[in-house]
């Protein structure tokens, strides 16, 4: 496919619908993917859903957004645009997010990349001459930059790129913009599905998490603070926003990556971004493109409805390629000299 420009689709006007459409208005693919339970090193465990691909070919590992599955549209796009290039892909499941709850205390947020290691280590011992390309949503791929922001030059070398979609990059404003407006209707929809795993973690661990106090949550910032604070070893809510927002590590990444982000992307205030921007001018493994008009994972393109064209899939998998073609060019004039 031919390198193209982003336009946003006419015919869907607003960050809220750009936002929307592809929860309730993308169809589905099918995909042959087949799932794999990973023990932990605490006893927990992690789903992957993964897709096959020929011995050498590159290995693209997903991380979902706040309460994404493997149904999540951005997911099954990517996975997609995987198998479409011949790739191998890994979708991780984050605890509790998969069809049965993880059995240990712990959940997972926005900050946590022990996990993230853990599986990008072991893909990699499993298969050391295989590329490894790692994309994050949203909250995963604030997962993602902090995590490549704590290794700096430690990254394993198999690693040859990674891309962030819509990153909350800081996650005390983010929470507060989404208690405005319209963007309460997204905390609501996060708020019902976070409450009742943390009802059902109550049953298990009645000491460390109880009901009456899940229920007492009406915002995002009242959970971080009532529940995802205490259980993972934060303070309060400031204090896991303050130790976990990637916009504190992207200074210091030094693997190539694709930071893509919208201006009216309704989950974020947009002065986020201009400091995003200043951090990049100073770190040249950054690569921005953050456009006008996209939503929160939206940038649907294409002149026709009935013809969509979803933007971020392919130029995520666009930007994570060029990688691979210019580190075996540089690998090929190397072996020259």
């Amino acid at each position: 496919m031919p390198a193209r420009a982003y336009r946003p689709a006419w015919w869907i006007p607003g960050a809220h619908l750009r936002t929307l459409w592809g929860k309730f208005m993308r169809r589905r693919m099918r995909l042959p993917t087949r799932i794999e339970r990973w023990s932990t090193p605490d006893d927990d465990f992690l789903d992957l859903h993964r897709l096959d691909a020929p011995a050498g070919a590159p290995r693209l590992l997903i991380l979902h957004g706040l309460e994404g599955t493997v149904r999540s549209h951005y997911a099954v796009g990517l996975l997609h645009e995987a198998q479409r290039r011949g790739w191998a892909a890994d979708l991780l499941i984050f605890r509790s997010c998969g069809d049965e709850l993880n059995r240990a205390l712990r959940l997972y947020h926005s900050g946590e990349t022990a996990d993230l290691d853990f599986v990008v280590r072991r893909l990699i011992t499993s298969d050391p001459a295989r590329p490894l390309l790692i994309a994050g949503v949203s909250l995963g791929g604030n997962v993602l930059l902090k995590w490549l922001g704590e290794q700096g030059d430690r990254v394993p070398e198999q690693v040859r790129s990674a891309a962030a979609v819509s990153v909350p990059f800081d996650l005390a404003r983010g929470s507060r913009h989404l208690d405005r407006g319209f963007s309460r209707f997204y905390q609501a929809h996060f708020l019902r599905s976070l409450r009742r795993k943390a009802l059902g973690k109550s049953i298990r661990y009645p000491d460390a998490i109880r009901a009456e106090v899940v229920l007492r949550a009406r915002t995002l910032y009242d959970f971080d603070d009532l529940v995802t604070a205490p259980v993972h070893g934060f303070r309060d809510a400031d204090d896991y926003y303050s130790r976990s927002s990637s916009l504190g590590y992207l200074a210091h990444i030094r693997t190539p990556t694709l930071l893509l982000s919208a201006r009216d992307d309704p989950f974020l205030p947009r002065e986020v971004l201009n400091e995003v921007r200043d951090i990049a001018r100073t770190n040249l493994s950054l690569h921005l493109e953050f456009v006008e008009h996209g939503g929160h994972v939206g940038f649907i393109s294409g002149t026709l409805p009935w013809r969509p064209f979803y933007y971020a899939e392919w130029k995520v998998a666009e930007f994570l390629a060029s990688s691979i073609v210019k580190r075996d060019a540089v690998a090929g004039t190397e072996s020259r000299a």
